[in-house]
């Protein structure tokens, strides 16, 4: 579905077009088209690989879609994808992907699966027409700040949650569900490193060594988009290497719980066991028993089990196991 098709001059918006007058714009100089496009069919890509020449590899991908985030160059032209993450209203992350094709004078961009946009960047960016007079490589760099900087929030509820979790790690009772969450937590950073750390790699394509020509005139953005990407990753492996520590501590604590249920098991047993021998020994139908008939025997022998009992249960509760 067509979203926008907006032809610039030096940066300034000319006129929203239609998509048959894209060539007559990409032929006069100075203009470059930024076309948008939200889960594109077939003809549809078949149309912009007619209008803009794209490789046929680059439309393979975007037909397929479900790519790890990357950049690949043919010829003058970029094929960007771009990985959109948002929380799922079960609280699960939710993979989205945009792909961008850049080039000298024109822009394609798909989004697919997602409902986040980029109207918002897109007319902020119109209102710096000096930035936005750098070209297409500019307006890689602004989809691709906009795709990272929405990291960041996901990134900072991810570390909430955790501190949360590490908050109740030694609550009596909670070693099972504090290590699904865990576990489901541990999921949600991998998704979003799946997003960060190939981009990364990718990004630094576009502003070292040598630049792609597209990116040429906005390089130092790239480089701040490299620099984001590399905070992101930092916290990210934070977050993964703190998720394995209290993960372990959990396990330590439920190994804890379950020693102090046998110690307490072990100890009744114990106690039972005395009781369970007095009773057995005067429980024998020997004929020669004297204390049987003992006036004050049965007492005694109560009292002989009560004490002994009392008293084992007073040592395994000063060490601990009671």
């Amino acid at each position: 579905m067509l979203i926008n098709c907006v032809a610039y001059r030096e940066g300034h918006k000319l006129a929203d077009i239609p998509v048959a007058e894209i060539s007559d714009y990409l032929a006069q100089p100075g203009c470059f088209v930024w076309v948008a496009l939200k889960d594109a069919d077939e003809a549809e890509l078949t149309l912009m690989q007619e209008e803009f020449d794209l490789h046929d590899l680059a439309i393979e991908d975007a037909r397929h879609g479900h790519q790890r985030p990357k950049i690949e160059e043919y010829g003058e032209t970029l094929f960007a994808v771009l990985h959109l993450i948002e929380f799922s209203p079960t609280d699960d992350l939710r993979v989205g992907e945009v792909h961008v094709s850049p080039g000298r004078n024109f822009v394609l961009s798909t989004r697919n699966r997602t409902p986040q946009g980029f109207r918002g960047g897109r007319e902020r960016r119109q209102r710096e027409p000096h930035l936005l007079g750098l070209g297409a490589g500019f307006v890689l760099y602004a989809l691709m700040d906009t795709v990272v900087d929405r990291y960041f929030p996901l990134v900072d509820a991810l570390d909430s949650e955790l501190e949360t979790i590490e908050g109740q790690i030694f609550e009596r009772g909670a070693g099972r569900a504090n290590i699904e969450r865990l576990y489901d937590l541990k999921h949600r950073v991998t998704t979003l490193r799946h997003a960060v750390a190939p981009l990364m790699d990718s990004a630094g394509k576009l502003h070292g060594g040598r630049v792609p020509s597209v990116c040429v005139a906005a390089t130092d953005y790239f480089r701040d988009i490299s620099d984001h990407l590399a905070r992101l990753q930092t916290s990210i492996d934070t977050i993964r290497d703190t998720i394995g520590t209290a993960i372990q501590v959990n396990l330590s604590m439920v190994t804890i719980e379950e020693s102090e249920v046998t110690k307490r098991l072990a100890a009744w047993a114990g106690i039972f066991a005395v009781a369970t021998f007095f009773v057995g020994v005067w429980g024998m139908n020997f004929e020669h028993m004297p204390e049987l008939k003992w006036p004050w025997g049965y007492p005694m022998a109560l009292g002989l089990i009560g004490a002994t009992c009392t008293t084992m249960w007073w040592r395994f509760r000063k060490a601990g196991w009671l």
